[in-house]
């Protein structure tokens, strides 16, 4: 087999893409992959890491405030926006370098170019320079991933209104800061801000902000967010903003009239749109699906020997989702036996605020529109020895689980360090365990995850603790 030729091609090396290509090469087959930019992918260079990092500065911040509680007296604390940037940069670099010694490793040759379709299993790729060659697959996987979509009206300006890469790298931390959507993304922008000390306005279309997730954890999470001193505005919409001065002056259209507001900085946070311009896609007549790359069960478009992955192949755009596609999408091309389709239902979605919110499954809204008898149990972390021991005792948990089979249908926790628990919930919801069956489960003390158990138990009529 020639240096063009191979068994797969990835375009793309993100979560998705990088994942595919080292399980391909594990499998034996002979694997390239295609990245114009920089290895990671948005998620490691620009979104869930580097997020995390300076979400865990936020995190300082908010325990400094608390210092008291533990006999700690602190004097005046001096905070450098830029060296908490420097940390976030550091730790994506560390991992974008792992993955090209990871790709390395496994022997995937690596193109930094750009890749677009010229005919049915051929690839024609651009470097930076402008130089061109061909390369050629009999399986190409599309993991091109997804960009920030942006509103006409609140032009992105990069110093007065920022996208997401603005908002990862200031300069200096704005006194007030308008963030424009409050799913995942706007809301843990928001949370990070206000608590490094920006007095910020979060403002939703939607009736509530987290629209994806459930009704009583969306209100608990704003209610939370004010009392901490954000504004929170829901059924709004921003009608204009106007730069003069230096500042940003906004016009909303709320419920109740219009609010004008002035601020330093404005996010937009509206969501995501897929990359799928200029790869080809339309000479090889791939289907799309409301902008995304349509993909079966087994992430394969309607063309024999192509098939997308992660952000670019629709919702949830989250890099687990992408990772486990990689992997499905991989060994079935190899001819694996028993390669499970992806269950959207088990896919556990995390948001990193202050506080925390993690969550599987249906909410209760769509549990009891879908008309299914339900019983729900609900266990508060103030009742939670471990959360009162870490000062930390806002939130809680919430099972949803089918009255007659006992089946765990959905499960929604606000509160510290949530998103490293929600995976119980995913192992128990995918090994199809029942109310009566977690109840037997034997959980350590003191911990947090006590309050899954409790939760559980609640749904049963049985808790103990409150």
């Amino acid at each position: 087999m020639s240096d063009t030729q191979f068994d797969v091609i990835i375009i793309g090396a993100g979560p998705g893409g990088y994942v595919a290509a080292i399980r391909a090469a594990q499998l034996g087959l002979k694997t390239a992959i295609v990245e114009a930019q920089h290895l990671g992918g948005i998620c490691l260079n620009w979104g869930c890491i580097p997020t995390k990092a300076l979400l865990s500065g936020a995190t300082l911040a908010q325990q400094f405030k608390k210092a008291g509680q533990f006999g700690f007296q602190l004097g005046a604390i001096d905070f450098d926006i830029q060296t908490l940037v420097q940390h976030s940069r550091k730790v994506s670099e560390q991992l974008v370098q792992g993955i090209g010694q990871l790709l390395k490793k496994n022997q995937v040759q690596l193109f930094n170019a750009t890749a677009k379709f010229t005919a049915k299993e051929q690839l024609e790729l651009t470097d930076s320079e402008g130089n061109q060659q061909h390369i050629r697959a009999p399986h190409i996987i599309v993991a091109t991933g997804a960009k920030a979509a942006h509103l006409p009206h609140i032009p992105v300006d990069a110093e007065h209104v920022w996208s997401y890469k603005e908002a990862l790298v200031p300069t200096q931390l704005p006194k007030s800061l308008l963030v424009v959507g409050s799913g995942a993304i706007g809301s843990e922008f928001a949370s990070l801000y206000q608590d490094l000390g920006c007095q910020v306005t979060l403002v939703d279309i939607a009736k509530q902000i987290l629209p994806s997730e459930d009704a009583e954890v969306a209100q608990y999470v704003q209610k939370q967010f004010q009392q901490q001193g954000m504004t929170v505005w829901t059924d709004t919409r921003v009608q204009s903003v106007r730069v003069e001065n230096g500042q940003v002056h906004c016009e909303l259209e709320t419920a109740t009239g219009t609010q004008n507001i002035v601020v330093e900085k404005v996010l937009s946070a509206i969501g995501v749109k897929p990359n799928v311009q200029n790869l080809g896609l339309e000479a090889l007549g791939i289907e799309l699906e409301n902008g995304f790359i349509k993909v079966d069960q087994y992430c394969k478009t309607n063309v024999v020997g192509v098939y997308a992955i992660g952000d670019v192949a629709g919702a949830p755009c989250l890099a687990h989702k992408a990772s486990h596609e990689a992997i499905l999408c991989v060994e079935k091309i190899a001819g694996l036996s028993q390669v499970h389709a992806l269950d959207r239902g088990q896919i556990p979605g995390c948001i990193f605020t202050h506080p925390q919110v993690a969550s599987i499954g249906l909410t209760e809204q769509k549990a009891k529109a879908a008309g299914l008898p339900i019983q729900v149990g609900k266990f508060p972390l103030q009742a939670n020895g471990k959360a009162l021991a870490l000062a930390d005792a806002a939130g809680f948990v919430k099972t949803i689980f089918h009255q007659e089979t006992g089946e765990l249908l959905g499960a929604h926790m606000v509160g510290h360090e949530v998103t490293e628990h929600i995976q119980g919930f995913a192992i128990a919801k995918y090994l199809e365990a029942t109310d009566e069956s977690l109840a037997q489960v034997i959980f350590p003390h003191p911990t947090l995850s006590e309050a899954m158990h409790e939760s559980i138990l609640a749904s049963m009529q049985r808790a103990i603790h409150i």
